[in-house]
């Protein structure tokens, strides 16, 4: 079964125009070293990342033999050109574009080119010593790094038919196969960094070839089996280096601390936990195996109720990149990468195969529209690697635990993982649409669009109606052209009130399950429904036992949070505070910020008294506070008008 899923939505159309004029033209020029720009660090100094250039597609030229040279950048450098071309593939199924499609050849001989005899592709162990290969897997990223090439090639694969990179992906694929296994003599482990066990579920899906998914299993099932894997590989490795030193790093932060199916919160690199569960859930999925399903809800329940930021965003502290304890989510230290929240939405699209609940969708909506889509600012060039919910610039510069936090996206980062990861998914997002499973077809995002799903017996049209996110009306048609009923679930947002449905046409109004409103369609008919959201303007409160928020209210409306913003409110964001009693105003202002929703109240700003500033820092006086007009921008806007302040959560007065 497949789609064709064409997104006519203003929103999403014109972030999906800036990706494909932008964005990859853009990344184009990075990945060549011809962009002409700074790239910055992720942490200020730390020596240890490489930020000099990106050299990734050089380092593929040195590979195939075409230059000179020795390979620069980290072990993972191949994944940003692997990213890059799937999220090609995904521009050119949208719309076919002959200088990109040549630009994607050359890049796909190039890999050709690089790839040993034997399969295997990694630049920098092809570069460095071939004797190194799969003996530093800690990290190394080798399968890492050929399971995004294998998402890449069948993604072009499908998108265009080009048989030869999916020839590619299968040959490296099967250097893997030969190499690891249960089997003796081969190497009983798996990669550092989980990435290889999609890559092969997905080449399964596209080949139906069986060897893959046992493959995909392995790795899943192995992890954790052997917690001192890592450390025994390291002690005899005498190679270059490949992440020296990261397999001192404690076993939970590769998610190695335990099996899989025994594990009950996500534990570590917080990318490196979705991308195990979206494999996890894809596989539970595939298989119907019950107890991989259990382990992936176990996860979820864990991550989404007690450890996921508001925006959408994971990942507590810098250190590892991590997750750290439940109800641990500090607004200002926090790490919430752009990739972590591409990776959650990842494991939601997975979890909807599995069972058609509509908390995946309100989750998987949440980070997109949020987390995710602040990663990149307005203009397609300037990205971030690291989602703050509260930014001092000064602290910034100056606190070296918050160096990470950037004021404002960098051109490039030395770990440039983020960017191509949200061009593959905003280019893929016509596949996060609908659910699709035998004669059920699930709405889960509102998206102004026109949509052909293929079923077993036949063809189904949807064409969604909508202003979405700016408007409170949908209007979803369907055309039934097979021979059958079918059910359609629109998903019921927990972001309105009072949804008024309807239905004109053979279209049957049946019940509200998991919160998706189902509707069935008779066979070889035309129908439509139509849903009207009451979309208030919400105050958020975090649970008691996340210690930072206590006392204080986040403001929301539709699918997005809102912040303050210094170029709106001003300097020293901490003072300010929102009277329960304030009322929230919406509008929506087409100047500003490419046009969004602004929520403005009266609030309230402390200000130090006069004892306060000739007597010192600590005083027996309460400060006294005076009205303050405040505004709210949609949390995904900020950092776009320069260097300021910002704040998600404020104080409640």
């Amino acid at each position: 079964m497949s789609s064709k899923v064409n997104i006519t939505s203003a929103f999403w159309g014109r972030y999906r125009q800036l990706v494909r004029t932008e964005m990859i033209p853009f990344q184009w020029n990075v990945l060549n070293d011809t962009a002409g720009i700074t790239i910055e660090k992720e942490r200020l100094n730390d020596e240890g990342i490489p930020s000099e250039k990106s050299h990734a597609m050089e380092n593929f030229r040195i590979a195939a033999g075409r230059t000179k040279g020795t390979h620069y950048g980290w072990t993972f450098q191949d994944s940003d050109v692997y990213k890059w071309l799937e999220a090609v593939a995904y521009s050119l199924r949208e719309k076919m574009d002959p200088e990109l499609e040549a630009k994607a050849h050359e890049v796909i001989d190039l890999i050709a080119e690089a790839q040993e005899p034997d399969g295997y592709l990694d630049t920098y162990f092809s570069i460095l010593g071939l004797q190194y290969r799969y003996k530093s897997l800690a990290g190394s990223h080798e399968l890492y790094c050929m399971g995004h090439f294998i998402e890449a090639a069948v993604a072009y694969f499908e998108a265009t038919g080009n048989e030869k990179v999916l020839a590619v992906a299968k040959k490296a694929a099967d250097n893997i196969d030969e190499n690891f296994g249960p089997d003796e003599g081969k190497i009983h482990g798996y990669d550092g960094h989980e990435e290889i066990e999609i890559g092969l579920l997905r080449l399964y899906h596209s080949t139906g070839e069986k060897r893959y998914l046992k493959l995909a299993k392995y790795f899943l099932m192995e992890r954790g089996k052997h917690p001192n894997f890592f450390k025994e590989q390291a002690a005899v490795y005498d190679g270059p280096n490949a992440l020296s030193g990261i397999e001192k790093a404690p076993n939970t932060y590769f998610q190695n601390h335990k099996p899989v199916l025994e594990m009950d919160t996500a534990e570590g690199h917080a990318v490196r936990v979705v991308y195990l569960c979206t494999a996890l859930a894809d596989l539970a999925a595939t298989t119907g195996d019950k107890e991989v399903y259990e382990a992936c809800k176990r996860l979820w329940n864990n991550i989404t109720r007690k450890r996921m930021y508001i925006t959408g965003g994971i990942g507590s502290t810098v250190n590892g990149e991590s997750f750290t304890l439940d109800y641990d989510l500090p607004n200002d230290t926090m790490y919430c990468e752009t990739c972590a929240a591409v990776g959650l939405i990842f494991f939601a699209r997975q979890m909807l195969r599995i069972e058609p609940k509509a908390e995946y969708a309100e989750v998987m909506e949440r980070a997109l529209y949020n987390c995710a889509l602040a990663g990149m600012a307005l203009d397609g060039k300037h990205f971030f690697y690291v989602n703050p919910l509260e930014v001092n610039p000064l602290k910034s510069k100056l606190d070296p635990t918050k160096s990470h936090v950037k004021p404002v996206r960098p051109s490039w980062l030395g770990c440039a993982c983020c960017p191509p990861n949200l061009a593959r998914l905003l280019t893929s997002l016509d596949d996060y649409v609908y659910t699709v499973s035998e004669n059920t077809i699930l709405v889960n995002l509102y998206m102004d669009s026109d949509s052909t799903i293929e079923l077993p017996n036949g063809r189904v049209k949807i064409k969604q109606e909508t202003r979405f996110p700016w408007d409170n009306e949908a209007r979803v048609i369907v055309k039934n052209d097979t021979d059958s009923h079918i059910r359609i679930g629109i998903r019921l947002p927990g972001w309105a009130d009072n949804t008024l449905v309807g239905a004109i046409g053979n279209m049957e109004i049946g019940d509200v399950e998991s919160g998706y409103q189902y509707f069935t369609v008779e066979p070889s008919c035309e129908c439509s429904a139509g849903l009207t959201f009451e979309i208030p303007i919400r105050r958020n409160y975090a649970s008691p036992l996340v210690s930072e928020d206590v006392g204080k209210v986040a403001i929301s409306k539709g699918p997005f949070i809102y912040c303050l913003e210094g170029a709106d409110n001003g300097i020293d964001l901490n003072t300010i505070s929102l009277p329960e009693t304030a009322e929230l105003k919406y509008a929506y202002e087409d100047n500003l910020l490419g046009g969004v929703g602004v929520i403005t109240a009266e609030g309230r700003r402390t200000k130090a008294s006069e004892e306060a500033e000739t007597e010192g820092l600590y005083l027996n006086v309460k400060p006294k506070t005076e009205p303050a007009s405040l505004k709210f921008i949609p949390y995904y806007a900020w950092a776009n008008r320069g260097e300021n302040e910002m704040l998600v959560w404020l104080r409640e007065s």
